[in-house]
C-alpha cells in the first residue's frame, strides 16, 4: 500500500470580504435566521383552522339582516345592482346613464359571484365579504405566528380580529372595502414569507464560505413568494385603487428587509447590493405584475360591446391614434374616475352627516352608521318600541389603545431596531398617512377597514411583551398569561356588548343609547 501525503498545492486565498463572517461563523447564521418557526405545525394548523371556522360562524350569522325594506342599505345601494351588472354581462358593468361607477371591476366581480350562488338577495349581496371577512382571520392567525414566532399569539391574533368591530361588520356588508383588506393582509403575509426564505438563502452562501465572492452579495433568484405579494398586491389594486398606497409602501418595506438581510450577512456593500440584485426583480414582481392583474381584472370589459365608456373613441375620443381603442377607453374611463374622486369634497355648511377625518380614525372616533330602523309591537326587544341598528364601530377595547400600542411600535423601532414592529407600522401606515394628503376630501371612517388587522398585529406585538419568554423565568411567565388573558376576555366582553349594533338586534331605546358611549358616536 503506497500511503500519500496531504497535498500541498497551495490555493489562491479567498477575498479578504469572505472573512465576514466566516463560513461556521454561527453567530451570524443566528442573525440571520432569527428565532425558527415553532414546532408545533399541527397544532398551528388546527388553532388557524379553528378559528377560522368560529370566525366564519360569526361574520355568517343571520347575514341576511338587516335590509332597507328588502333593499341594500348605505352604500350597498351602489355595489349590489353594481355586482349584478357584473353577474348579468358576464364580468363588467354597462350602466352609461348613471355614471357612477368609481371602483375598479374586481370587488364587484367577486360580489357577483355570491349573487350568482344565492340569488339576489341579502345573502348573495353579502356572502363575497363574509367569506373574504373569515379568510382574513385565517391569514392573521399565520401572520401573527410568524411574526412572533408564537402559535400562542399567532391565536390570539385571530381571536382579536374576531372581535373587532370594523371588520365585523365590513365584512357582513354588500360594500367593497373587506376585499382589498384580504388582499393587502395576504401580500404582507407573503412578504414575511419571502423574508425568511431570502435569510435561509443567504445562510446556506454564508455557511459554504461564499459570502465574499461579490462585494455586492450573491444572487438569489426566483423568489416566488415575492411574486405572491406582488400578485395580491395586484387583486387589491383591482379591488380598490387604495392598493396603490400599499404597492408604494410595501415596495418600500421589501426593499428595507432585503438591504438588512445583506447587510446581516455580511455584504460587504449591502445597500448597494440590494440596489443592484434586488431592486430591478422588486419592481417586475411589486409594480409590473400588479399592473398586469389590474388591466387583466378590465378584460370582460374590454371584450365587451355595452361597458360603460368602453366604445369612446370615435365618439368623445377622436378616432385614430397609437394606442388600441381599448387602451385610450380605459384612460379616458379611468380619468373620469379619478376627477370623481379628486372632486368629491366636503360641501362648506353641509357635510355628509356620518364623514370624518382621519385623526378621528385611529381611535374610532366618529363610526359609521350603516342602518336604522325603528318599530312597534312585538319586535322581541322586550319592549313596545324597539330598535334595529347597524353601526362600523371599532371595539374600543382595542381601538382606544391605538395610540399607545403604535407608540410602543415606534418606540421599538427606534430603540431596537425591531423590524417587526416597523413591517406592521408600514402596513398600517400605508392605510392611514396617505389621507391627509387632501383634508378637503369627503372621507370615512370605513376608510380603516384594511388598516384593522395591523392594529391588532401591533396589539399582538405588545402583549407578546407582557406574555414574556420561557427564559424569563415561571413567574414572569405566569404574570404576563394573566394579564394577556384578562385583556383579551375585556376585548371579547367589549365586543359581545356591542353585538346588538353590529348585526342589527332588535333592541330597546334605552339599550341603544347605553350602546352610544361618546358624543360622537351620535
Amino acid at each position: 500500500m503506497v500511503v500519500t501525503a496531504t497535498s500541498t498545492v497551495a490555493r489562491p486565498a479567498p477575498p479578504a470580504a469572505a472573512a465576514r463572517p466566516a463560513p461556521q461563523d454561527a453567530p451570524a447564521l443566528a442573525q440571520l435566521l432569527g428565532r425558527p418557526m415553532p414546532t408545533d405545525r399541527v397544532r398551528g394548523w388546527v388553532v388557524a383552522l379553528v378559528l377560522t371556522v368560529v370566525g366564519g360562524v360569526v361574520r355568517f350569522w343571520n347575514l341576511g339582516w338587516p335590509t332597507d325594506q328588502g333593499t341594500p342599505i348605505f352604500d350597498e345601494k351602489h355595489y349590489v345592482p353594481q355586482a349584478w351588472q357584473v353577474l348579468r354581462n358576464g364580468g363588467y358593468e354597462d350602466n352609461p346613464g348613471y355614471e357612477l361607477v368609481v371602483h375598479p371591476p374586481l370587488s364587484k366581480q367577486l360580489m357577483a359571484v355570491g349573487q350568482w350562488v344565492f340569488g339576489y338577495d341579502p345573502v348573495g349581496w353579502r356572502a363575497a365579504s363574509a367569506l373574504a371577512g373569515t379568510l382574513c382571520i385565517l391569514a392573521i392567525v399565520r401572520i401573527a405566528r410568524r411574526l412572533t414566532r408564537s402559535t400562542l399569539l399567532g391565536g390570539l391574533a385571530g381571536v382579536l380580529l374576531i372581535a373587532d368591530g370594523v371588520s365585523h361588520v365590513s365584512a357582513r356588508v354588500g360594500m367593497i372595502d373587506v376585499f382589498p383588506a384580504l388582499f393587502v393582509l395576504l401580500a404582507f403575509g407573503a412578504l414575511l414569507v419571502d423574508r425568511d426564505d431570502v435569510r435561509a438563502r443567504l445562510a446556506t452562501v454564508v455557511a459554504e464560505g461564499r459570502i465574499g465572492d461579490s462585494v455586492w452579495g450573491p444572487r438569489l433568484g426566483i423568489r416566488w413568494w415575492r411574486l405572491a405579494a406582488g400578485a395580491c398586491l395586484g387583486l387589491s389594486l383591482a379591488a380598490k385603487w387604495s392598493g396603490l398606497y400599499y404597492i408604494a409602501f410595501f415596495g418600500l418595506l421589501l426593499v428595507g428587509l432585503d438591504a438588512a438581510a445583506r447587510r446581516a450577512a455580511g455584504v460587504a456593500r449591502p445597500f448597494v447590493g440590494t440596489l443592484v440584485r434586488d431592486v430591478a426583480p422588486a419592481l417586475w414582481a411589486c409594480l409590473a405584475v400588479p399592473v398586469l392583474l389590474y388591466v387583466a381584472s378590465w378584460l370582460p370589459w374590454i371584450a365587451s360591446e355595452t361597458g360603460t365608456d368602453r366604445h369612446v373613441v370615435g365618439q368623445q375620443l377622436p378616432a385614430g391614434g397609437l394606442l388600441p381603442d381599448w387602451l385610450r377607453g380605459l384612460v379616458y374611463y379611468s380619468t373620469k374616475v379619478l376627477e370623481f374622486h379628486a372632486t368629491l369634497d366636503t360641501p362648506r355648511g353641509s357635510p355628509h352627516p356620518w364623514e370624518s377625518k382621519p385623526w378621528t380614525w385611529p381611535m374610532g372616533l366618529r363610526p359609521m352608521l350603516y342602518s336604522y330602523e325603528s318599530g312597534t309591537g312585538d319586535l322581541g326587544c322586550g319592549s313596545s318600541s324597539c330598535v334595529s341598528a347597524v353601526m362600523l364601530i371599532g371595539t374600543p377595547a382595542m381601538w382606544w389603545l391605538a395610540v399607545p400600542a403604535l407608540g410602543w411600535s415606534l418606540w421599538r423601532v427606534v430603540t431596537a431596531f425591531d423590524w417587526r414592529h416597523a413591517a406592521v407600522l408600514v402596513g398600517y401606515g400605508a392605510g392611514f398617512l396617505p389621507w391627509f394628503t387632501n383634508l378637503d376630501r369627503q372621507m370615512y371612517f370605513f376608510y380603516m377597514t384594511p388598516v384593522a388587522p395591523f392594529l391588532v398585529l401591533a396589539i399582538v406585538l405588545a402583549l407578546g411583551e407582557f406574555l414574556g419568554r420561557r427564559e424569563q423565568g415561571l413567574e414572569r411567565r405566569h404574570t404576563g398569561t394573566l394579564v394577556v388573558g384578562v385583556y383579551t376576555g375585556l376585548v371579547v366582553a367589549n365586543f359581545a356588548w356591542l353585538w346588538p349594533i353590529l348585526v342589527g338586534t332588535w333592541i330597546t331605546a334605552d339599550r341603544w343609547n347605553a350602546e352610544l358611549w361618546l358624543p360622537s358616536w351620535r
